[in-house]
This record gives C-alpha cells, structure tokens and sequence, in this order.
C-alpha cells in the first residue's frame, strides 16, 4: 500500500492518521507540491484533479480524503469506525460532508491564507471558521464524538484542520468542548500528530 501525500496538507493528514489508528503501515510517497510535482502527467494518471491524498493498494486507487476513510474502514477497520447500520452510517456521513464543505471553507481556507498566501478573503473564512466551531462545540456539550458514542472516521475528518485552525488566526479557546474532543482524538492509542506548518504549499482534497 502506498499513499501520496505532503506533510503539511491536513487532508493527507487525515489518511495518515487513520491508518495509524488501525495499524497499517503504508509506504509514504511525498509530493512536491512547490515543483507542481501534483500536476505532473504521472500523478495526473493516478488523481486527474491533480490533488492529494491518493491511496494506491494494489490494483485499487483512491483519491479524495474522505474517500480513503470509507475504503479503508470498510476493507480494513473494525465495524465501529463506520457503522452498517443506516441511520448510524447516515450521521457519520453528515459530517463527512461537514468535513468537505464547512471545514474546508472556514479553518482551512484561514490556514491556506495565512500559511500559504491563498486569495480567500480573511475575514469571511475566520468568520465562517468560528460558525462551525460553534455548532461543533454545541453538538459536543452532551457527548464524546461526534457521531456515535465512539470515535469514528466522522471524528478523524474533522480532526486536522480544526487542531490546526490557530493557524489560520482561528481562535479556538472559547470552544472547550472541542478541546475536549481534540485531547481524546490525541489520546487515542496510534495517534499520529500533524506536522506544524512554517510555510508550504498545499493543493488538496
């Protein structure tokens, strides 16, 4: 198994980290993002949006975060990770979609801005980065995890980019129930931190 990422793109770090927590070692294959490497005709072949991650397991290629997450919890990961059971598989994907919509809007878009010089305007992203904040916080008060009454890959999408989200000037200290949540991610045995990020760029999905 091999999975194309780069160090500081918080969705490649969403592939690292779950296959930590179920203990695959996969080869790691950096992309040069600043040589464009991404865009390459030989990447290009593997993901033709030119993004990372990209999981290659065997005959079998996958690009696209989340989508790694559900491959690799339906091939390899214990039930638990994502459940069969509709309404339950249903709650997980809500907030994968949170993951690709509100997150990737909000502390995402505020760390590529502020990290790696993207043309997103600050205040809208930080603002939309607090919204989401709120809600998260608000659905944590009474529970764990996100989605179920353990840690999903629900919990693994949203992980990054909100541990990251003071890199994007997002001020997380007033939502302590996602400290919380943030703390027993980390506490989760084959925790993989994310690298924090001086300087880069990053292009991926």
């Amino acid at each position: 198994m091999k999975l194309y990422s780069h160090p500081l793109s918080g969705h490649s770090h969403r592939a690292h980290l779950f296959l930590s927590l179920i203990g695959i070692d996969a080869e790691v294959v950096e992309i040069d993002l600043a040589a464009r490497e991404h865009k390459s005709a030989k990447f290009l072949a593997l993901n033709p949006f030119g993004q990372l991650p990209v999981l290659e397991d065997g005959d079998v290629v996958i690009s696209d975060s989340n989508a790694i997450l559900v491959y690799l919890a339906k091939k390899y990961a214990p039930e638990g990770w994502l459940p069969e059971e509709p309404a339950a598989a249903a709650a997980i994907q809500r907030w994968l979609s949170v993951a690709a919509g509100e997150i990737a809007y909000g502390p995402c878009a505020a760390r590529l801005v502020t990290l790696f010089g993207a043309t997103f305007d600050s205040a809208e992203v930080i603002a939309r980065a607090h919204r989401i904040l709120q809600l998260i916080d608000d659905r944590l008060a009474d529970r764990e995890w996100i989605a179920a009454s353990r840690a999903t890959i629900a919990d693994v999408a949203l992980y990054s980019y909100i541990a990251r989200a003071p890199e994007g000037n997002v001020d997380r200290s007033a939502y302590r129930n996602v400290t919380g949540w943030l703390e027993r991610i980390e506490s989760l045995p084959g925790f993989e931190p994310f690298q924090k990020s001086p300087v880069g760029i990053v292009d991926a999905a």
